[in-house]
């Protein structure tokens, strides 16, 4: 038994241990290049309905960051009735770039990592893909964090003492004992999570869109009772006037749509899985509503915390809770948080990365090794708490990745619909020399629009990062950032591309099945 043992651990150290065997129907030549996650989703596959696409963005929109998006805002001037249309606005901004980027997902039924390559060349597409990748693990490393500020607030409710327990970690490490104990208890919480499939996994979606809401729900109701309807947040007005208001309103309507920028981008890693185009529609009504209508609770409850708790406004809801003195109360809205904490890491983060490793190392990785790489290296060699103790700017950096992230939509978005209008080869998109190889792998007219659209936003990004170094103009035009990326990047990729056709690349209808056989084409 123990030779049989030494001999399983030694071929475990094989590269051929860890090769994944592709399905026989693979695109892609061979699994140097692409495996069954990365294929076309199969019909049977295919099992995300409307009701899947609402639960999908309510367990989204219910989370912390957008409770909070409300608060910078605020924070430069503008009143609760300025904010509230300008989240609004931004949202149905988004809601059109992700419908737009979703509805190739779901024609195509193709992933983000694969679908690029039409617009950005089989190669520089790879380029995307990391930058979503790095992204994405970043972010989930600090969602994890505030996943274990919600396992404090509970154990806190349930054992009072818990907040006094001894700190044994050095003053260096950026963390208390309690708070790394939480962190791992979250962290091995949501891991097992990372084994379930992107088709299975809408169930989660459908248990928090029910849970969540219904304890935010009961946090407003709680905020207008015990206010009478109100609190100081709902009496503020605006500081600004003439140029600065009508910029700081243009910021918020930007800030509410790098919320989810990300999601625009990747949206296709969902949308694949669509029952029909039909079904994923409905983002275009349900992420305005959810999202505005979670911003407004957000000012609701921080107002009324104001109020009853004095001091400076709480936009952090975990730190509100902090502050209740009925302890199931607090144990359930911290819950809720966890849920909501956790439904969001999987969805915009565990799964978009895993999707991006997958696309990278296709050989070796699926959307589940992936998800468990991205626990690992997110989960614990980024280190979330030493981010958010010294890297104020760093995380202004994250934030501000916007200026990456629109012209990248753009591209993608302008490519299918107004260069291609919907003619794409789908066997195509696996052949490393196929049509979309362009030069050397490199569709120079995508080179071109990332190039133009993102430097008129690099000046603001860095005066974010470092308010010590004067932009001027530059930090106005951050402030449109996505909007101003969005549409450079759209009409430059659109111009040369009409200038300049890649006519190897053009067909008359869609190509969605294997073709006999694939020439060599270039650019």
């Amino acid at each position: 038994m123990g030779s049989s043992l030494r001999a399983r651990i030694s071929r475990l150290a094989t590269r051929e241990a860890w090769e994944l065997q592709p399905e026989p129907s693979t695109f892609a030549p061979d699994n140097r290049w692409s495996n069954k996650d990365m294929d076309p989703t199969p019909v049977h596959q295919r099992k995300w309905t409307s009701w899947t696409y609402v639960a999908f963005w309510v367990s989204d929109a219910f989370c912390v960051p957008t409770w909070e998006i409300a608060s910078a805002s605020m924070a430069v001037g503008l009143s609760w009735r300025q904010v509230l249309p300008a989240v609004a606005l931004g949202n149905v901004l988004i809601s059109i770039a992700v419908t737009a980027n979703g509805t190739i997902g779901s024609r195509l039924h193709v992933p983000f990592p694969v679908l690029n390559r039409s617009s950005f060349g089989f190669y520089f597409s790879y380029f995307t893909v990391i930058s979503r990748l790095v992204l994405a693990m970043f972010w989930f490393s600090i969602q994890s964090f505030t996943g274990s500020e919600c396992v404090y607030q509970m154990i806190k409710a349930i054992w009072p003492s818990f907040a006094r327990l001894p700190n044994h970690l050095p003053e260096s490490a950026r963390i208390t004992t309690a708070g790394m104990l939480c962190y791992f208890l979250f962290w091995l919480f949501q891991f097992p999570f990372m084994f379930i499939s992107p088709q299975k996994i809408r169930w989660l979606f459908y248990i928090k869109s029910v849970l969540v809401p219904s304890a935010f729900l009961a946090m407003l109701i709680w905020a207008l009772v015990k206010t009478k309807g109100g609190g100081p947040i709902f009496n503020q007005r605006t500081s600004l006037s003439s140029s600065q208001l009508a910029w700081a309103w243009l910021s918020a309507v930007n800030n509410s749509m790098g919320n989810y920028a990300t999601m625009a981008v990747n949206i296709p890693d969902f949308t694949r899985y669509a029952r029909s185009e039909r079904d994923q529609y409905v983002q275009l009504i349900i992420i305005p509503i959810s999202f505005t209508f979670v911003a407004f609770i957000g000012m609701a409850v921080t107002s009324a915390g104001q109020t009853l708790y004095g001091g400076g406004y709480l936009w952090d809801p975990l730190r509100l809770i902090d502050k209740w003195d009925n302890r199931a109360a607090a144990f359930f809205a911290a819950f809720s948080m966890l849920i909501a904490t956790l439904g969001t890491n999987i969805a915009a983060n565990s799964i978009s990365a895993a999707n991006d490793f997958t696309a990278l190392t296709p050989r070796y990785l699926n959307i589940r090794r992936g998800q468990i790489l991205c626990a690992i290296i997110g989960g614990w060699a980024i280190c979330p708490w030493e981010i958010l103790a010294n890297a104020s700017g760093f995380l202004n950096f994250i934030s501000g990745y916007t200026v990456f992230l629109g012209p990248i939509c753009a591209i993608m978005v302008t490519d299918y619909w107004i260069v291609r209008r919907g003619n794409v080869d789908v066997p195509g998109l696996y052949q490393p020399h196929g049509r979309y190889r362009y030069t050397k792998g490199f569709n120079w007219r995508a080179v071109l629009a990332m190039v133009v659209s993102v430097p008129p936003n690099l000046p603001g990004l860095i005066n974010t990062i470092n308010p010590s170094i004067y932009v001027g103009a530059g930090q106005q035009i951050y402030s449109l950032a996505y909007i101003v990326g969005f549409f450079l990047a759209g009409g430059t990729y659109a111009m040369a591309s009409y200038l300049f056709p890649a006519e190897n690349t053009v067909i008359d209808a869609p190509i969605l099945s294997l073709p006999d056989s694939n020439d060599d084409e270039k650019d």
